[in-house]
């Protein structure tokens, strides 16, 4: 589902105009992205949990060359999904 397809859904089944649709999942999207930037958990009961790690530096190997390579340290996103979202997919 493209972000188009979501905003369409999402207009229809809450009686909104695209555009109010639009805007509300921005700000979703944005008020998701700012906790994480904090650090925080976002927990959203029945769907899943968005959180993020910390991977450490390690080596890695360039395919191509075969020349190893160091891989800085950074934080990644993470989603584990909740029990509802896993039992509606199987």
């Amino acid at each position: 589902m493209k972000k188009v397809e979501l905003v369409e859904a999402v207009a229809e089944a809450a009686g909104l105009t695209k555009a109010d649709a639009t805007r509300a999942i921005d700000a979703t999207f944005a008020e998701i992205t700012k906790a994480l930037a904090n650090g925080d958990k976002v927990p959203l009961v029945g769907f899943g949990t968005f959180s993020v790690s910390k991977r450490a530096a390690r080596e890695g190997r360039n395919p191509k060359t075969g020349e190893t390579v160091q891989i800085a340290a950074r934080n990644a996103v993470s989603f584990k999904a909740g029990s509802a979202l896993k039992d509606s997919v199987n």
